[in-house]
């Protein structure tokens, strides 16, 4: 019987200290278009969508969001990236991350959360991503100096 294009491929994936806090970083090569991990959670009734504080909630339909808060639900970890190499495809009601590109072992994993999240809760402290802050030649650390579009609220 044919995998499904949406049967998450196994992948060997670690959850590390990353940019943004955690991240989830491949452990092997990801091929590009499979289906890496799906974002997994409780769905939530109305009442709780606007009352939660979770900032794990995943908007599947309009009348549907799932919370993925829970640690079992491993992607969760994936950070927003200004260049992602992974993109969400919603299918028959469930969120799957699929791989825009092949990815390496050690890369963190990223797509793009989206203008009104981006807006809400990443611009006020200043991205994190790869492409926002790029990793010094030669692998140095940075150092203590900040841009100054990265400015953190008071």
């Amino acid at each position: 019987m044919k995998k499904s294009k949406y049967t998450p491929g196994g992948f060997s994936l670690a959850v590390k200290r990353a940019r943004a806090g955690r991240g989830l970083f491949a452990q092997e090569p990801i091929p590009k278009g499979v289906c890496v991990i799906e974002y997994t959670g409780r769905t939530l009734d109305e009442e709780e969508e606007l009352t939660s504080r979770s900032r794990y909630l995943f908007e599947v339909t309009a009348k549907k969001t799932i919370d993925g808060w829970d640690k079992a639900n491993t992607a969760r970890y994936i950070n927003h990236s200004c260049r992602p190499n992974c993109e969400i495809d919603i299918h028959r009601g469930r969120v799957f991350v699929m791989s825009k590109r092949a990815i390496k072992p050690g890369e963190e994993l990223g797509y793009n959360y989206g203008k009104t999240y981006f807006d809400e809760f990443i611009k006020p402290i200043g991205c994190r991503c790869v492409k926002c802050m790029p990793e010094p030649k030669g692998g140095a650390k940075k150092s203590s100096a900040k841009k100054p579009s990265a400015k953190k609220a008071a």
